[in-house]
């Protein structure tokens, strides 16, 4: 019924099961929010939930995946087919948007150490972004 893929670990443990639930469950409203709120990223948190559901919960892994607006995304990301050039360019130039804000206006006056820790976490990010491979968008 389902591809091999995408058939769920669960957990064997019924407790750590439940954590992995409650942190799916969690991640999805930060996601399901963010395609409300500018700013506020959707596909990483579903990306998330996706991998807690992974070992908890076949039916919500499967609600994950097959969702219309993110559940493509998510499923390419699983699968290792990465994110279209387009999608990189955006994601990067939001995430720096965000820090120079962040570094100059809204953490301003703050101390030197937490600009360096959100400088360095940019990095990073970019660099895993950067690294993930290019897929086209029009294949599913």
């Amino acid at each position: 019924m389902f591809e091999k893929k995408h058939s769920v670990f669960l957990s064997s443990n019924l407790f750590i099961r439940g954590l992995w639930l409650i942190g799916g469950l969690f991640l999805t409203a930060i996601g399901l929010i963010g395609i409300i709120v500018p700013g506020l990223p959707t596909t990483i948190f579903m990306i998330l939930a996706a991998a807690c559901y992974f070992k908890s919960s076949q039916v919500l892994y499967n609600w994950v995946i097959n969702q219309k607006y993110f559940g493509m995304h998510v499923k390419n990301y699983r699968e290792g087919k990465g994110m279209p050039v387009k999608a990189k360019l955006i994601s990067i130039s939001c995430m720096w948007g965000f820090v120079v804000f962040a570094l100059f206006f809204a953490l301003a006056q703050k101390n030197f150490f937490i600009h360096i820790i959100i400088i360095i976490s940019a990095v990073i990010g970019s660099k895993m972004i950067f690294n993930l491979p290019n897929s086209d968008p029009l294949k599913k």
